[in-house]
């Protein structure tokens, strides 16, 4: 897990998605997902990780179901979703968590 620690641990908030190939509600949030990575590029990383080859961090940071989205920041979980949500409520989120980013 050494590149993606290091991506999580980055100053940049990063929205990282737990997909699988196989799950129909993961493959509605793949436009979502990169619409808000354009809309917050260079504010935000948005990657995703398939659970089915990426067993380890699913099981380090307990993704019970798919899709589940976990935002850190300096390595911290500072909010964390599962199920498909629309474009508006996740930026929502994220722009909740940059503001308070600004603020502290």
């Amino acid at each position: 897990m050494g590149k993606f620690q290091e991506i999580i641990a980055s100053e940049t908030p990063t929205l990282v998605d737990f997909y699988a190939d196989w799950c129909g509600p993961c493959h509605m949030m793949s436009p979502i997902l990169q619409q808000l990575a354009e809309a917050y590029k260079g504010k935000l990383q948005v990657i995703k990780v398939d659970v089915d080859k990426n067993q380890q961090a699913s099981t380090v940071f307990q993704v019970r179901s798919i899709p589940t989205m976990i935002l850190f920041r300096k390595g911290e979980i500072i909010w964390r979703g599962a199920g498909a949500m629309p474009y508006k409520n996740l930026a929502s989120i994220i722009d909740q968590h940059l503001i308070q980013k600004q603020e502290n």
